[in-house]
C-alpha cells in the first residue's frame, strides 16, 4: 500500500530526474566556445581537405571535427559580430584553436588586428552530400 507521503516522494524524484534530464540536453547542444584564428595569405592557392583550393577572399574555415561542407555560424565574444561560414579543411588535432578562419570572415568578425579572439561555433545546415540526397 503505497501511501500520500510516498506518492509525493516518488513525485519529487521523478520531478527531479526530469529537471536533470533537460538541463543535460541544453548543455549537451552542437555549440562550441573557445579561440579562433585566421589562414596565412601564404595558403591562397593551395588544396584544403575537401579538395578545393583555398581562397582568402571566400566565407571559409576549417575545424578539427565537424564534417566538411556543414555551414556553421561563427559569433565573435568580444564584439558580437557574427558571420556564416563553410567548413572546408581541417585543423590539426593539436590545436589549441577551435577553428581557424579566411581573412574575409575574420574582417567580417572584426578580429584581424587582433589575430586570434574568442567565439562561440554552432552548425546551422547538414554537409553538401547529406542535403543532395533523396
Amino acid at each position: 500500500m503505497v501511501t500520500y507521503c510516498s506518492k509525493q516522494r516518488i513525485m519529487r524524484y521523478f520531478t527531479a530526474l526530469f529537471c536533470l534530464f533537460l538541463l543535460l540536453s541544453f548543455s549537451l547542444s552542437d555549440t562550441e566556445k573557445g579561440s579562433a584564428s585566421y589562414y596565412s595569405s601564404s595558403m591562397n592557392g593551395r588544396k584544403t581537405s575537401s579538395g578545393e583550393v583555398f581562397n582568402n577572399n571566400l566565407l571559409t574555415a576549417a575545424h578539427k571535427s565537424i564534417a566538411l561542407g556543414t555551414m556553421v555560424k561563427v559569433t565573435n565574444l568580444k564584439n558580437d559580430s557574427t558571420v556564416v561560414l563553410k567548413v572546408n579543411d581541417r585543423l590539426s588535432k593539436s590545436s589549441s584553436h577551435v577553428i581557424d578562419v579566411t581573412l574575409a570572415a575574420a574582417k567580417k568578425l572584426n578580429f584581424v588586428r587582433n589575430g586570434i579572439t574568442t567565439v562561440t561555433v554552432e552548425p546551422v545546415t547538414k554537409p553538401d552530400e547529406e542535403l543532395k540526397k533523396p
